[in-house]
């Protein structure tokens, strides 16, 4: 099988979505992590800190999903380099590594939904039973 110079174009509008998705959502946590720490020194409370903390994981999470979708595009621009500079050889090498990396960066994705998700479960379960003791 051969590569032409289209195939690893193709995922170029798929990668900068995603990294414009991922920056978003690095930028909200980021923000809401400030404003819990300054709540959290106007009022130290240790339910703060531990939300915090799940926060900053998820940023570490966000910042490996921007890096491996990073060198998923850029090895896609080498992968074309290659081609055309006619080794097809190491262009597939490549391509498919960049297919991996971008494979990586979704399952990161998947995880921190799946902890984003967790956190306002607890979140909302709290919420209901404050309601409850309340009525």
């Amino acid at each position: 099988m051969n590569l032409d110079i289209q195939t690893p174009a193709l995922l170029f509008p798929a990668v900068s979505l995603l990294l414009l998705a991922y920056t978003n959502k690095f930028l909200a946590i980021a923000n809401l992590i400030r404003a819990l720490v300054s709540d959290y020194e106007k009022q130290p409370k240790h339910y703060l800190l531990r939300q915090i903390r799940s926060l900053r994981r998820r940023l570490n999470m966000i910042r490996w999903m921007q890096v491996c979708g990073v060198a998923s595009m850029l090895l896609c621009v080498v992968t074309m380099y290659l081609i055309y500079e006619g080794w097809q050889g190491w262009a597939k090498v490549l391509f498919g590594t960049s297919l991996l990396l971008l494979m990586a960066s979704l399952v990161i994705t998947l995880v921190e939904i799946v902890l984003s998700a967790g956190a306002l479960r607890v979140l909302l379960k709290d919420l209901q039973e404050k309601n409850e003791r309340a009525e």
